[in-house]
């Protein structure tokens, strides 16, 4: 199972070592602030996405960890770049 995280802040960034750390493959991080996702995606070995659906085709189980309700509503329904381009059949916690 390919995971990935969307928001690598204090909380995701944790929730993705743990994973990582409990033996889960963690594909992508995205977070809009790229320095923070490119220095944990090195950390973890993973792909630093850079754009949305990037973490979406690298992932079967996506986590969004975003800060209020008009984060999520931007990842999931913006225009142009979002998580749900081509998200059949992938898992999407929060």
């Amino acid at each position: 199972m390919n995971i990935g995280f969307v928001g690598v802040g204090r909380m995701g960034a944790n929730m993705a070592r743990r994973l990582k750390d409990r033996g889960f493959h963690v594909t992508a991080v995205y977070d809009t602030n790229r320095a923070t996702a490119t220095s944990l995606a090195a950390e973890l070995g993973c792909a630093a996405a850079q754009d949305l659906s990037e973490v979406t085709a690298a992932s079967d189980v996506i986590f969004t960890v975003v800060t209020d309700d008009n984060a999520m509503r931007n990842i999931f329904t913006g225009s142009g770049d979002n998580l749900l381009v081509n998200a059949r059949g992938k898992l999407f916690i929060n």
